[in-house]
């Protein structure tokens, strides 16, 4: 398992071409993100930014640059027709005409930043449809063609899926790939704890 890339992964499950271009371009945002949490304090990312996201949260230093990140990202791809972010007031569109639409928060649990405990990025991907502002992106949940989650801690970890099964990738900080490190991923059916 640990040899399968998440490029390879995808080649595999049969993803068109452009939703699996979304989803490389997503987790290279997400390396990108990982690098900025990585260097902290030392690259002068960490404390306040003195502005408000849409949930009224005071927003950090690392969630204005981690939605930079995935904007530019977003734009980068070239499949993408409008995004929605929790840092962001409004939906943005990219590229009108696109297949896709991005939904995401760029850094879940900012609060956690400045005491060095795990957060991440947590994404959804649905058809683009017509529509003005927010409209599009109004889909029931299993609408969805994609959706997951980066993690940021001691090692960095991304889980996706496709709609069917669920696969989970680590960082290899050496080579820069997602390393897929496990599949078929479900929450048992009993457990004496149970945490997501």
């Amino acid at each position: 398992m640990g040899a399968h890339t998440l490029k390879s992964y995808l080649e595999r499950s049969g993803a068109p071409a452009d939703l699996a271009k979304l989803l490389e371009t997503v987790a290279a945002a997400c390396v990108e993100i990982s690098a900025l949490v990585r260097r902290g304090a030392l690259a002068g990312v960490l404390g306040t930014a003195g502005t408000g996201n849409v949930q009224g949260e005071e927003q950090k230093k690392l969630d204005v640059l981690s939605n930079d990140v995935m904007v530019r990202a977003s734009a980068a791809s070239g499949v993408v027709a409008a995004i929605a972010s929790e840092e962001e007031d409004e939906a943005r569109q990219i590229r009108p005409g696109a297949p896709w639409l991005l939904l995401f928060d760029p850094l879940d649990g900012s609060s956690n930043i400045d005491v060095n405990v795990s957060i991440g990025t947590i994404f959804s991907v649905l058809k683009a449809i017509p529509g003005e502002g927010a409209a599009p992106f109004l889909q029931k949940g299993r609408a969805q063609a994609a959706a997951g989650y980066a993690v940021y801690g001691p090692q960095t970890s991304l889980v996706i899926t496709l709609g069917i099964g669920v696969a989970a990738f680590t960082l290899d900080p050496e080579s820069g790939e997602w390393r897929q490190t496990g599949d078929a991923i479900r929450v048992p059916a009993t457990t004496k704890e149970f945490s997501i």
